[in-house]
C-alpha cells in the first residue's frame, strides 16, 4: 500500500530526472533525507523511469517501466523513504501504483482527463506538473477530476509559463491564486529555469538561477518544493543544465528554511 505524505509538514520532492543505476539513486536519496530530517520536512524521492517526452528521438529515456519500478521499491525500503515517478500512460498507472508511494501527471499531459482519473483511483498522492500553458486558475479542473475519485492527496505543482521561444518565465503570483483555490502547491525551481528546445535536440537551462527563485517562491508561500539534483550534473542524461548540484544543496535548502522559518 502506498505511504500518504503528512500534509502537515513542509515537503520536498529531490532527486535525479532519470534513473541510473540503483548506487547513485541510493546515495541521492539518502544524502537528501538526511537533510530533510535535520530542518524537519517530509521528503519524497523523485526519479523517471521513462523521459518519454523527450526532445530528440535519441533523449536517454531511463531504464524502462519494470526495472525502473523495481529500483524505486529497492530505494524506498533501503532509503526509507517514499518514492514518486512521472507517469505516461494508463497502463504505466496500474504497474506504478504498487511500486511508488505517489504518481506525477507531466506538464504536457495534465489535461488528459483519463490519465487524470487513473491516478486520482490509484490509492496513491498525485503531483499534476501545471501545464506550462495553464493559468492558475485553470488547475481547478485538474482538481475537479481528481476529487470525483475521491482522492483528496494530490499536489499542483508550478514549474513556470511559456514566454516566447525557448524560455520560462514565474508569475508568483499563481502560487497565491492556486492556495486560495483550495490547493497544496508545490513550486519546481528547477525546470523553471529550463530553456526548452534552446540546444536544438535538447533543452537547456539555467540551474544556477534555480535558488532564486526557490526563494521567492518559499517567501511567497507554498507548500513543497520540487527540486532536481545530481552528484554532477553535467554528466546527467537529462535536464543536467537546470539541475542543483548535490554538493550545493545542503547549503540552498538550509537557507530556504530560513525563509520558511519566519513565515
Amino acid at each position: 500500500m502506498p505511504k500518504k505524505i503528512n500534509k502537515n509538514r513542509f515537503l520536498l520532492v529531490s532527486g535525479p530526472c532519470v534513473l541510473e543505476d540503483m548506487r547513485s539513486a541510493l546515495n541521492i536519496a539518502v544524502r537528501v533525507k538526511d537533510l530533510c530530517d535535520e530542518l524537519g520536512w517530509d521528503y519524497v524521492f523523485k526519479a523517471s523511469y521513462d523521459k518519454a517526452n523527450r526532445t530528440s528521438l535519441r533523449g536517454k529515456r531511463g531504464p524502462g517501466l519494470e526495472k525502473g519500478l523495481d529500483i524505486l521499491a529497492e530505494i524506498s525500503l533501503r532509503a526509507g523513504v517514499q518514492v514518486l515517478t512521472d507517469v505516461h500512460s494508463i497502463d504505466d498507472i496500474e504497474q506504478a501504483k504498487h511500486a511508488v508511494d505517489a504518481i506525477q501527471i507531466p506538464a504536457f499531459l495534465c489535461r488528459q482527463t483519463d490519465l487524470i482519473l487513473a491516478a486520482g483511483e490509484s490509492g496513491c498522492t498525485v503531483n499534476v506538473k501545471k501545464g506550462q500553458f495553464l493559468a492558475p486558475e485553470d488547475v481547478n479542473q485538474i482538481a475537479e477530476k481528481l476529487l470525483s475519485t475521491g482522492c483528496k492527496d494530490y499536489y499542483m505543482t508550478e514549474r513556470g509559463t511559456t514566454f516566447g521561444y525557448h524560455n520560462l518565465v514565474v508569475d508568483m503570483r499563481g502560487l497565491a491564486i492556486m492556495r486560495e483555490n483550495g490547493h497544496r502547491v508545490i513550486f519546481d525551481a528547477t525546470h523553471s529555469v529550463q530553456r526548452p528546445g534552446s540546444l536544438g535536440g535538447a533543452t537547456g537551462g539555467d540551474g544556477r538561477l534555480a535558488p532564486v527563485l526557490a526563494r521567492a517562491a518559499m517567501a511567497a508561500g507554498i507548500d513543497g518544493l520540487f527540486i532536481e539534483t545530481h552528484p554532477n550534473p553535467a554528466k546527467s542524461p537529462s535536464d543536467g543544465a537546470n539541475m542543483i548540484p548535490l554538493a550545493q544543496l545542503p547549503a540552498v535548502l538550509r537557507k530556504l528554511a530560513k525563509i520558511h522559518e519566519v513565515l
